[in-house]
């Protein structure tokens, strides 16, 4: 179809645009986080890096919101890949600030659906760094 326009950025990628237009930002597929999908996913609670800040909210991210939508084992599984991803991203950015959480502690933050020990968060952080 030659008339047919390109598809204008979403609300949510706009929101994290500001920080640096060349970086690949971390907004999840539509299909999964529409404003309130039917798969209970809430849109424009995005972030990117270096301060992992909602750009909706303003919490730190994954934001309150965020980890109150409905985790079932299938979306979990889907939620791994994405948020290992992020978590590396999150590690490289916030490790070794002031007042910035540990590595463990970036990981038990972003994996937030899965019940990891102290233990368990460490080994991931180091196997993500």
């Amino acid at each position: 179809m030659p008339d047919e326009k390109p598809t204008p950025p979403t609300s949510a990628a706009k929101a994290v645009h500001h920080l640096d237009p060349d970086r690949r930002t971390n907004v999840a597929p539509e299909s999964r986080w529409s404003p309130r999908t039917p798969s209970g996913w809430p849109s424009a609670h995005v972030a990117d890096g270096p301060a992992w800040i909602c750009a909706r909210c303003g919490h730190d991210w994954p934001c309150p919101t965020l980890r109150a939508a409905p985790t079932d084992v299938a979306r979990r599984a889907t939620l791994i890949p994405e948020f290992a991803r992020l978590t590396r991203r999150a590690i490289r950015d916030l490790r070794g600030r002031a007042d910035g959480p540990t590595p463990p502690e970036i990981v038990k933050r972003f994996l937030w659906f899965m019940s990891l020990s102290d233990d368990e968060a460490r080994a991931v952080a180091l196997r993500l760094r």
